[in-house]
C-alpha cells in the first residue's frame, strides 16, 4: 500500500509486503510465541511500511499486553471495539493474512526482513535531511558532519535508543546497591585502591576532570590509569578493557615510550646514558605485559570538539573502547564559539565532552589545567574555583580530581624530596569527596597506591 502523497513518478521506498504479511499472519496463527519473538527483535509498529500493518501490529501488541485470548475472531472483535477494524482492511483482510502464512515458526526471519527494509527507509530519510541542510548552508559544516555521523551511528545501533523498562531500571539499581562496597565490577578500575574505594570505579557516562598545575604529573596519572584499566589491575578477574586516548600535546611515540619506561620501573634518563642488562630485562618484560593491553592512541593536534566526538564514536564502534582519556581540554577548539571568547568556547567544549560520555555510555577522563591562583595562596592547595577558563567545567563534570604534590613547592634540598601526592576528590556527584594520598615516583613518572597509616608525611587529618 503506497502512502498518500507518493506520486507515480517517485521511487517507492524499500519494503517487503510479503514479509510484513508473514509477521502478522504468524501472530494470527501462533499469537503467544510470535508476539514474544517480534518484541525480542525490537519490532515496532513504525517498522512496517504499510499503514494497515502499522495499525494492526500496534493493536495486536496492546491486546497481548492486556492478556486477551488472540485469534482471528477475537482480534477482529478487539479491533472493532477500538474503532480500528476498517483501518486494518476489515475482517476479510485478517483472514487473508492468516491464510497466506505457511510457516508461523519463521516469524523471526520475517522480522529480520521487515527491520532491514525499515533501516533502508530510515537511512534514506536521514540522508535526505542532511542533503537539505547542506543545500541550505545555515549550519556549520563540521557540526552538520557530526550530526550526520551521530544519526548514522544511531541507525547502526538498531533500536539502541529504546527507553529501558522502568521495572528493569529499578531492579538494576537495587542490584547495584546490594553489591559489596569494594566491588567495582560496574565501573572501570583505576588500578589504585584508594581511588577505587572512593569512586567505586569510573562509572559509565561520567565526565571525570583531572586537573592540576603544570609539572604535577596529571598526564602521568592519566596514563597510569589507562594502563591499569587496560590490564585489569584490581578489576574482577583482572579483566582489562579497551582504552582510547586522545593526546593533543604529546605524540603517540612519546606516550608509548613514557608508558613503557613507567611500567618497567626504569628511568629514561638512566637508559640514555647506559642501557644495563637489568634494565633491558625489565623493559623486555614490560613490552610483554603492555602487549596484552588494548590501548588506542589518537595524537591528532588541535582537535575540534566536534571532530573529537566523531573520532571517539568511531573508536567506540571499531574497537569497543570502554574508557576514553583526553589530554587536555585547554588544547581543544570549538571554532563555532571561538568568536564569543575563550570562556564561552571552553563552556561549549566541556558540554560536548559530557555529551560524548553519555552518548557512548562510557567514562571520559579529561585533563585540565588549573589557574595560577593556586600558586598565589600560601598553602598552594588547589580549589574547584581554580579550574581555568570556565566554571562550566565544574558544572558539567561528575567527578573532579585535583592533583598536587606538597613538596613541589618547598625550597632547596627539600624540593621534591618527599614523594607524597594528593588526589583531592573535590567533586563527586555520586558520593563523598575527600583526599586520596598517593606516591609519585618521579624517576619513573609513576603513581602508586599509598597507605596513609604507614606514612609519616601524611597530614594529621588523614
Amino acid at each position: 500500500m503506497i502512502p498518500e502523497g507518493l506520486g507515480a513518478g517517485l521511487r517507492v521506498p524499500p519494503h517487503s509486503e510479503e514479509a510484513e504479511r508473514g509477521v502478522l499472519g504468524s501472530i494470527l496463527l501462533d499469537p503467544a510465541n510470535a508476539i514474544d519473538k517480534c518484541l525480542a527483535k525490537r519490532l515496532g509498529s513504525d517498522s512496517f511500511y504499510d499503514r494497515r500493518h502499522q495499525a494492526l501490529f500496534e493493536q495486536m501488541v496492546d491486546m497481548s499486553q492486556a492478556n486477551k485470548i488472540m485469534d482471528a475472531i477475537t482480534i477482529a472483535e478487539w479491533l472493532k471495539d477500538h474503532n480500528a477494524l476498517e483501518k486494518v482492511g476489515g475482517y476479510d483482510y485478517l483472514v487473508q493474512l492468516q491464510d497466506s502464512t505457511m510457516v508461523p515458526a519463521h516469524v523471526e526471519f520475517y522480522c529480520d526482513i521487515v527491520q532491514e527494509k525499515n533501516l533502508y527507509r530510515r537511512l534514506i530519510e536521514h540522508s535526505n535531511e542532511v542533503t537539505d541542510s547542506a543545500y541550505k548552508g545555515e549550519e556549520d559544516a563540521a557540526l552538520l558532519v557530526s550530526q550526520a555521523e551521530a544519526s548514522l551511528f544511531d541507525l547502526g545501533s538498531h533500536g539502541g535508543d529504546k527507553i529501558p523498562d522502568w521495572k528493569e531500571s529499578i531492579k538494576h539499581v537495587f542490584t547495584e546497591i546490594n553489591k559489596d562496597p569494594n566491588d567495582i565490577d560496574h565501573g572501570v578500575t583505576t588500578g589504585y585502591e584508594g581511588l577505587n574505594e572512593r569512586l567505586r570505579g569510573l562509572a559509565k557516562t561520567d565526565m571525570i576532570v583531572l586537573a592540576a598545575r603544570p609539572a604535577m604529573g596529571k598526564t602521568s596519572l592519566a596514563m597510569n590509569i589507562a594502563e591499569n584499566a587496560a590490564l585489569g589491575k584490581l578489576a574482577r578477574g583482572n579483566k582489562g578493557v579497551p582504552v582510547g586516548i586522545f593526546s593533543l600535546e604529546m605524540s603517540r611515540e612519546q606516550l608509548v615510550r613514557r608508558m613503557l619506561f613507567s611500567n618497567a620501573r626504569v628511568s629514561m634518563r638512566a637508559v640514555q646514558k647506559n642501557l644495563t642488562t637489568e634494565n633491558h630485562v625489565r623493559l623486555t618484560e614490560a613490552v610483554d605485559r603492555l602487549s596484552k593491553a588494548n590501548i588506542y592512541i589518537d595524537d591528532t593536534p588541535g582537535l575540534e570538539a566536534v571532530e573529537l566526538r566523531s573520532r571517539a564514536r568511531r573508536m567506540k564502534s571499531r574497537y569497543g573502547v570502554e574508557l576514553i582519556i583526553v589530554d587536555y581540554l585547554q588544547l581543544m577548539n570549538y571554532s563555532k564559539f571561538s568568536k564569543d571568547g575563550r570562556q564561552r568556547e571552553t563552556m561549549a567544549i566541556s558540554g560536548a565532552i559530557k555529551a560524548m560520555a553519555k552518548e557512548l555510555d562510557l567514562p571520559v577522563i579529561v585533563l585540565s589545567q588549573l589557574s595560577r591562583a593556586t600558586e598565589g595562596r600560601g598553602d598552594n592547595i588547589p580549589k574547584l574555583s581554580d579550574l581555568r577558563d570556565s566554571g562550566a567545567i565544574e558544572q558539567d563534570a561528575d567527578v573532579v580530581l585535583l592533583l598536587y604534590r606538597p613538596s613541589y613547592y618547598k625550597h632547596g634540598d627539600e624540593r621534591n624530596d618527599d614523594n607524597l601526592a594528593i588526589v583531592d576528590v573535590a567533586k563527586f556527584r555520586h558520593g563523598e569527596t575527600g583526599d586520596v594520598p598517593m606516591s609519585f615516583i618521579k624517576e619513573y613518572t609513576r603513581f602508586e597506591s599509598r597507605d596513609p597509616r604507614d606514612d609519616d608525611h601524611a597530614p594529621a587529618d588523614y
